[in-house]
């Protein structure tokens, strides 16, 4: 130990503290062993040091207290007593007396890109070492000079506790004493141009709520699940199979309290979970909840990949949220963004004064249309961080879903830029190859967790995003259907009388209806900025906007195709969403919205109690074409097919606010065809136009085999089944 050393420690910026810190054997001096204690504690007036019964006073070898004492013998377990300037005397363990913690092949995987849990090594844990009790930190930040970890266990000084550097750039320290809930930040000084920041922690489990942004130490291991019987019959679930029906919530805005302010997740329980259940909803979906420091990003610019947003509770609240949705039978789907991060001090960008998890280059590191960073697929330590956030909400937040936001970005390099704003690959194109590769491997081992899926929100014509991996696809689950989306709201934003100059919107959705694994969404993005709410898109008078509405809706679910829709679109709310507003809930006292809200209910529950609506979704055989030609009325029917012939379903179409009294449509086979849904009925707020119980087939003279003569009532959707 040098002058230099001291002076390092003592000014923060040395690069190997524990060479220098803690016990260190000397040389032997006329045979007697000899060994050093070192310890930097500004705060401290005087220092002894206690090794069993045997007391050794330190002396202070710098005035902004640095202290070391010689003892006789050979290292052993020690502890420190301190006078503080405060007058108080304290007594601890030396966090620079413990060994490394992390071992060498856990090191070796995080460097490989293959440490798929590097959650259990990377960030804060509880843990015993020496029967003694405290905090592993680890940090990944090889261009770092120095780091340190400071919080309320060392008044926030970042010079008391530097870290001890590892194979790979990772940090590490043993913090004893510190316990759960302590809040922390690392303080990183690099090696480059002189950069220093604090930096919250990558993996922590919670964060403080913001605007605060420290990073607090969690024990996420002690909530006892209660859903081992959704998890068991999860496992053996074919979600392509199944019916798939969608709320989509912003929780923060879903309900208000009573003073403005957002509901906890134990809140939000009793009232979110109970409205899934009686509106016979299969899943939720949540926008992004890990921790965001800008509420207006709707929590899709993320700082804390590993931690649910503070605004709403703890992480065992969450557990429990979560919990009770699938004790109720409802899925839990959450939004995933891997594509890029905020620019945020205290998050990942620039993290060690390098471009650590983005790129250098802007022109492959930044979305200039959002402000925000872009990670760096080709890293395999970036690769690790995201694979194993993924896994990290499948497997310890019971997550059964992930929908990845703008899968598009990812895939282009040239996604939103001009000429000379990009960067070919290595073959010239535009597609952005380490991002593919991280897809698909993504896409593979979220697949390896029983039960769970994955949804790809992806706007181009990219082919294979819900094809298997090993057919050259992404591997996805599911892909939302963007193109259906944008012609069904042009079609029914037209005047009913026009419509039949745009009746291409509502079938050309069938030429490519098969090429994916599709999910049919009415989102967030449809019902905000301008583009109005979904009844607000709909043209004519009161009654015919809602007719619309619930056309537009039974259409939808009659499609091929999962589903999913926006909250507010299911109570007919005229205002845009408003992220800082509840859902405007108390237009339910009008009967127009609350027949609304009836009609989604009962075709979410008809949904599933038809097997021709989702048992074959994603190929030709669960969809026939009864007529499509009738352009001039706006008409059109569709046979939905199950495996068992006996429940295929006739959809028989019109989109204009004119009654058709013996309309016939083709059917299969002869027999009784009996009503099984009616977007017009009474009940959903419609004129009650119908076919009563039903209508029998016969011979038709225009029509092959045979026909029905039914009436189609007004902006509606008529549902048949045969009945021997």
């Amino acid at each position: 130990m040098t002058k230099a050393d001291i002076e390092a420690i003592v000014g923060g910026y040395h690069g190997d503290p524990f060479s220098i810190l803690g016990p260190h054997s000397l040389r032997k001096k006329a045979g007697q062993a000899r060994w050093e204690v070192r310890a930097f504690l500004p705060h401290a007036e005087s220092v002894v040091v206690r090794v069993g019964e045997l007391v050794c006073p330190m002396v202070k070898r710098h005035p902004q207290g640095f202290f070391a004492a010689m003892l006789d013998g050979d290292p052993q377990p020690y502890r420190l007593h301190a006078a503080l300037y405060n007058n108080t005397i304290v007594e601890f363990d030396d966090p620079y007396r413990f060994p490394p913690l992390l071992t060498s092949f856990e090191l070796h995987l995080h460097g490989e890109g293959t440490h798929y849990e590097s959650y259990n090594t990377l960030g804060a844990h509880l843990t015993e070492v020496e029967n003694v009790r405290g905090v592993r930190f680890a940090v990944w930040a090889p261009n770092a000079e120095t780091v340190s970890v400071a919080g309320d266990f060392n008044q926030w000084d970042s010079r008391r506790h530097p870290m001890r550097l590892r194979d790979g750039g990772v940090w590490e320290i043993f913090m004893p004493d510190v316990g759960e809930g302590a809040a922390y930040k690392y303080y990183i000084r690099s090696r480059l141009r002189g950069y220093q920041q604090w930096k919250a922690d990558p993996y922590a489990f919670y964060c403080e709520t913001p605007p605060k942004s420290a990073s607090v130490v969690r024990d996420i291991s002690k909530y006892e699940w209660q859903d081992s019987a959704w998890m068991e019959a999860r496992a053996g679930k074919d979600w392509l199979r199944a019916p798939m029906s969608i709320y989509e919530v912003h929780l923060e805005s879903w309900l208000r309290a009573s003073v403005g302010g957002a509901l906890s997740f134990r809140e939000l329980e009793e009232r979110l979970v109970g409205y899934l259940t009686r509106m016979c909803d299969t899943h939720v979906e949540l926008m992004p909840l890990m921790e965001h420091p800008f509420s207006g990003s709707w929590g899709y610019q993320v700082v804390g990949y590993y931690a649910p947003t503070s605004r709403f509770g703890t992480p065992e609240d969450f557990m429990y949220f979560i919990d009770c949705c699938h004790q109720h039978g409802i899925g839990v789907i959450m939004d995933w963004v891997p594509a890029h991060f905020p620019k945020d001090a205290h998050g990942l960008g620039y993290f060690d004064g390098s471009a650590l998890y983005e790129h250098e280059d802007p022109r492959l590191g930044e979305h200039r249309d959002w402000g925000t960073l872009i990670f760096n697929f080709g890293r395999n330590e970036v690769r690790d961080f995201l694979i194993s956030n993924a896994l990290f909400w499948l497997k310890k937040y019971h997550i059964d879903g992930l929908r990845v936001d703008a899968v598009a970005s990812m895939i282009y390099l040239d996604y939103s830029r001009k000429a000379g704003e990009w960067v070919p690959n290595q073959y010239g194109g535009n597609e952005n190859l380490e991002a593919l590769n991280f897809l698909r491997r993504f896409n593979e081992l979220a697949h390896a967790v029983p039960g769970a899926f994955t949804v790809a929100e992806e706007s181009t014509a990219f082919a294979g995003v819900s094809r298997p991996v090993y057919l050259n696809g992404l591997g996805f689950t599911l892909k939302w259907n963007m193109g259906w989306m944008h012609d069904m709201l042009h079609y029914f934003s037209q005047d009913p009388l026009h419509r039949k100059y745009h009746h291409n919107d509502i079938t050309f959705s069938l030429l490519y209806a098969f090429t994916e694994n599709f999910l049919l969404p009415i989102s967030h993005d449809e019902v905000v900025h301008g583009k109005k709410s979904l009844i607000d898109k709909m043209p004519g008078d009161e009654w015919q906007r809602f007719a619309n509405v619930r056309a537009f809706l039974a259409y939808m679910f009659g499609h091929p195709g999962k589903k999913l829709l926006f909250m507010g679109c299911d109570i007919g709310q005229y205002e845009e969403w408003n992220h800082n507003a509840s859902v405007r809930w108390e237009l339910l006292q009008y009967d127009y919205h609350r027949k609304l809200q009836t009609m989604v209910a009962e075709l979410n529950l008809f949904y599933q109690a038809q097997p021709a609506m989702y048992e074959v979704d994603f190929h030709h055989t669960g969809f026939d074409w009864v007529d499509f030609r009738d352009m001039d009325h706006s008409v059109i029917a569709f046979l939905r097919k199950a495996r068992d012939p006996r429940q295929n379903l006739l959809f028989c179409c019109n989109f204009t606010p004119v009654v058709h009294q013996g309309y016939e449509f083709a059917v299969p086979e002869p027999g009784f065809y009996e009503e099984v849904f009616n977007s017009d009925w009474a009940r959903f707020g419609g004129s009650d136009a119908g076919n009563a119980a039903g209508v029998a087939s016969r011979p038709s003279a225009q029509r092959a085999n045979h026909g029905i003569s039914i009436t189609l009532p007004p902006l509606s959707v008529v549902a048949f089944q045969r009945r021997a």
